[in-house]
């Protein structure tokens, strides 16, 4: 066999070799992640209109710099919207990414737990649009005892392997700071009846 050809064989060998380690670190699996709180003293309904509205998401999650309102129908019983929202990461504060954000608004029946829903699905862009992962989740609200509401978040967000701490840091950061910025408003609310 001929240099060139054993060369050959070998920059092949190698390209693939790079490749699928390139893959395997930034190829991405779903995750996880669970919250909630009990909110005293206030209404269900009156929790899932704020939590809805997206214009107010930036009082709850203070990574969000800025969004836009891309499409909007439906009615109470079953809103739809899709926003655009710039954010950046908490952790890493100088990058920053854009997002698409479907979010679908609703009561649902008693069939189905007669909970408030708000559901979501993501895809959230780095590098000018080059990289791409996608979550989704479930705001769901509910009475709790007589007069209090109770909240759980369920997202389920992509992640490449090789930054799973990172990815796992971030969520927790934008939940809990979403989770105890609601109870400070309705607590705010309270106080000020």
């Amino acid at each position: 066999m001929s240099i060139a050809v054993h060369w050959a064989k070998r920059r092949v060998f190698v390209t693939i070799t790079i490749v699928l380690v390139v893959y395997y670190f930034l190829s991405a699996s779903y995750q996880p992640y669970q919250i909630s709180t009990v909110i005293p003293r206030t209404k269900p309904e009156d929790v899932w209109e704020f939590v809805a509205d997206f214009s107010r998401m930036k009082k709850l999650n203070p990574t969000i710099l800025n969004f836009r309102i891309l499409a909007d129908h439906g009615n109470f019983e079953h809103w739809k919207y899709t926003v655009e929202y710039d954010e950046r990461l908490s952790h890493w504060p100088h990058t920053f990414n854009t997002a698409i954000g479907h979010y679908s608004v609703r009561k649902l029946p008693e069939s189905e737990g007669g909970h408030y829903s708000v559901a979501s699905t993501h895809r959230t862009c780095f590098l000018l649009g080059l990289f791409c992962l996608n979550a989704k989740g479930e705001f769901k609200i509910s009475r709790i005892h007589q007069e209090d509401t109770y909240c759980e978040e369920t997202v389920r967000y992509q992640c490449p392997f090789f930054f799973g701490r990172f990815c796992r840091r971030e969520v927790e950061f934008q939940r809990q700071a979403i989770m105890e910025n609601l109870r400070l408003q309705f607590k705010q609310k309270a106080f000020g009846k």
